[in-house]
């Protein structure tokens, strides 16, 4: 059989495919390792995650050094068992007589596929699939030998860094800078890490509006102006005063004959003040200046607007200067949070799913929230259509102002006006049809 020298190369053999896989391991570890829970390791004084993330924000010279080990213990292991072990194993086998004939070429056959599965387990798959499953644990574990073995080989990778870039650039090649993450990889992220249960799902589809609302004109946010309590200066007092009792608003628009002509709003404190002071209401005296914002802004900006200037509520214009709608701070915080109705407000969902699976929406309802509750990325006429509610949609689609009983087919959806609020299209059934129906567009009916 072998002799001892023989089972101590191959010992030795084992120890540089051992480290080959901790240069693999690491390797995988510090590069999978997420930036963000290394940072905070590091913030907490943790020294070895600090070496870790050093590592992992500048990795070219790490990399480099890690190549160079994995290159000389593949080059070593080879010679050791080339030089040596392959002639000891060529030796046991010329004592076969049937393998005689074949010995050299055999021994040299058996000792490669020894060694390079050896090492593809070993050196490579194990340690790497270590890595994977607890990667910051491990970065920061190896970071101290790996900042070592960077520091020991950084004049060979300065060596190699100037052939790599001298040939890169023979072929016309430049590096290119590291693109930002982007808004749908954090989408993805948070949605991962919700299905991994480390996010709430209240929390994601908080995250999920806000992305949202920066999209979002503030005009489908907007409370109509069909819908605007306000008060007339023109009015008498009893009439203003009314109009503030049957309505749970602390703040009003206040217009002269009409909103076009707005002067601004007023909160019913100052009302209450002027009452209980003994003087007389003059609307126009404690009147406050508006804010007017055109309708296709962005409701990211409306918020930011808010912030800046200290008032809570503006008013929407159309670009012909006319009054298109009312938007508060409390509106864009629903945007976000979800519904928060007052206690005396009875609020009804815009979302209702029946039992059949269709769905019972409010005709005010976003177009955006209509596309996600059927997961649908562009509806078949959005590009032509200048609507941002789901009642825009059915009267660009049925082309006028339908009827109750109407409806109409779109891509899977059968789209029907269940109720009119006069000419306001208030709730509309929405049903999906089986995936083999057919997707042309129906003809609207009517009742005629």
């Amino acid at each position: 059989m072998f002799s001892s020298s023989v089972e101590l190369e191959l010992f030795f053999i084992f120890v540089l495919v051992v480290l080959n896989g901790v240069f693999s391991g690491s390797e995988i570890a510090i590069v999978s390792a997420r930036k963000i829970r290394l940072e905070q390791l590091a913030k907490r004084g943790n020294r070895k995650a600090k070496l870790a993330l050093k590592l992992a924000t500048a990795p070219n010279n790490f990399l480099s050094a890690v190549q160079i080990g994995i290159t000389l213990i593949g080059i070593l292991s080879g010679a050791v068992g080339g030089a040596t072990v392959a002639l000891r194993l060529a030796d046991f086998l010329n004592n076969i007589p049937l393998l005689a004939p074949y010995a050299s070429p055999l021994s040299i056959f058996l000792l490669v596929s020894f060694i390079t599965y050896l090492s593809l387990v070993v050196g490579e798959l194990v340690p790497k699939r270590i890595a994977l499953s607890h990667p910051e644990q491990i970065a920061c574990g190896v970071a101290p030998a790996m900042h070592l073995v960077a520091k020991l080989t950084a004049p060979f990778v300065y060596l190699l860094g100037l052939s790599t870039d001298a040939v890169l650039r023979l072929f016309g090649i430049t590096s290119r800078e590291v693109s930002p993450i982007t808004e749908e990889e954090i989408r993805v992220m948070i949605e991962q890490g919700a299905q991994a249960g480390m996010i709430d799902e209240a929390e994601q589809e908080m995250v999920e509006r806000v992305f949202r609302l920066g999209d979002r004109p503030v005009k489908t946010l907007m409370t109509p102006r069909t819908a605007i309590a306000w008060l007339d200066v023109e009015s008498d007092w009893e009439e203003n005063q009314q109009e503030i009792l049957d309505t749970p608003y602390s703040r009003f628009p206040v217009g002269r004959d009409s909103l076009d002509e707005c002067l601004g709003f007023v909160r019913v404190k100052d009302i209450l003040n002027s009452q209980w002071s003994g003087q007389k209401i003059n609307l126009e005296e404690i009147v406050q200046p508006p804010l007017f914002v055109a309708e296709n802004t962005r409701s990211l900006n409306v918020l930011e607007m808010f912030r800046a200037s200290g008032i809570h509520l503006a008013l929407i214009t159309d670009e012909y200067g006319g009054i298109e709608g009312l938007v508060t701070l409390n509106d864009l915080i629903e945007a976000i949070v979800g519904s928060i109705p007052n206690d005396d407000e009875i609020q009804e969902p815009q979302i209702i799913q029946r039992e059949d699976g269709s769905y019972l929406l409010d005709g005010l309802l976003p177009i955006d929230e209509f596309k996600e509750i059927f997961d649908i990325e562009t509806l078949s006429n959005e590009e032509e259509g200048h609507y941002h509610t789901l009642g825009g949609f059915v009267i660009e689609s049925l082309g006028k102002i339908p009827q109750s009983g109407e409806h109409f087919v779109s891509d899977t959806l059968r789209v029907e006006v269940v109720d009119m609020d006069g000419i306001r299209i208030d709730k509309v059934l929405v049903s999906q049809l089986p995936e083999d129906s057919s997707t042309t567009e129906e003809e609207p009916e009517t009742d005629d």
